[in-house]
């Protein structure tokens, strides 16, 4: 496969490149991943490669690639859910296995990308399986899911799946950056870092504006940490109410300024940038507190991913804090 703008993920990317170019590819592939990671960007690349007619696909300029990024393309069906549970309705799976029986229009591939097909109910699956288990020559679905868990397991284990990860800060940051106008190496770099290298987060951060408030709210949580304020902490914690998005994000920020403290120098780079409040935890809490706020942070952002109530992932939070810095 042709080298794409694709960020990270190189070896997957080489390994669908192989399966394009042998033609070996899957009549069912499984893309999971954390929102923001790129799934939808790699199906929809994947559709383009399947139906461009040239060698190194895809080519980007055929007319067959030109129709493909355009969104025009008639061998190629996409169908998203709104992205809540069962929101992927039994109704489009089934008009989807009826139309796969009609031949291409323009190539040998008909693609179907399903986005968010872990919001599939169990019917919409079932009604996926018939499809799967005998599919024409001519059929590629292409699966989006932030985790294949919620797929049946005889959907998958019909399918091929792959998962993306993070990309390095370095990477991210130059793939921003030569897409998003006005956006700052630094800026975007550190975005991506605290985001565990997902791109699409990280680009939402600095879009929106919440990437800054989140540092400074993560930077006054450890201040009121240090100076046993209980009541601060859980006052500046309040922004996750409504933002429950954000503390993944938060915890990410937080482990970076907690590891500054453990490890930093007079020479150190500081991964969170946030020289005041590491000199503030180094002077305050010993090494042992740190390792154990650092444990914390992980242990929280697990969480997070958990359908728990807001207000008691938010106290858990404040009290998680406390208990590992000794308060």
């Amino acid at each position: 496969m042709k080298k794409t703008d694709f960020a990270g993920n190189k070896r997957v990317i080489e390994q669908l490149g192989y399966l394009i170019d042998s033609g070996r590819f899957p009549h069912a592939l499984v893309i999971e991943g954390e929102q923001g990671m790129g799934k939808r960007t790699l199906a929809r690349l994947l559709a383009a490669a399947l139906v461009c007619r040239e060698d190194e696909k895809p080519c980007g300029e055929c007319s067959q690639c030109r129709k493909a990024i355009k969104g025009i393309h008639p061998d190629i069906f996409e169908h998203s859910a709104e992205g809540g549970a069962n929101s992927f309705h039994v109704s489009v799976v089934r008009q989807v296995v009826s139309d796969a029986v009609v031949q291409p229009n323009e190539g040998e591939h008909k693609v179907y990308i399903l986005g968010n097909a872990d919001c599939m109910s169990v019917s919409a699956q079932n009604a996926l399986l018939k499809v799967l288990e005998e599919p024409p020559a001519y059929v590629i679905f292409i699966l989006t899911a932030q985790s294949k868990s919620a797929l049946l397991e005889t959907v998958l284990s019909r399918s091929v799946v792959i998962s993306l990860e993070g990309v390095s800060a370095q990477e991210g940051a130059e793939y921003i950056c030569r897409h998003k106008d006005g956006v700052e190496f630094q800026q975007a770099f550190s975005a991506v870092q605290n985001l565990n290298g997902n791109i699409g987060k990280a680009i939402d951060s600095l879009e929106n504006g919440k990437e800054s408030e989140i540092i400074e709210v993560c930077c006054n949580m450890c201040r009121a940490l240090v100076q046993d304020s209980e009541y601060a902490l859980l006052n500046y914690c309040g922004v996750f109410q409504k933002e429950r998005q954000s503390i993944a994000f938060a915890c990410s920020v937080l482990k970076n300024i907690f590891r500054d403290a453990l490890v930093s120098g007079d020479n150190t780079e500081l991964l969170s940038g946030q020289a005041e409040t590491v000199k503030l935890l180094k002077n305050k809490l010993n090494q042992q507190k740190l390792v154990d706020l650092i444990g914390v942070c992980d242990t929280l952002k697990e969480m997070t991913n958990r359908n728990c109530n807001n207000s008691l992932l938010i106290t858990e939070i404040c009290c998680a804090l406390r208990s590992a810095a000794g308060r």
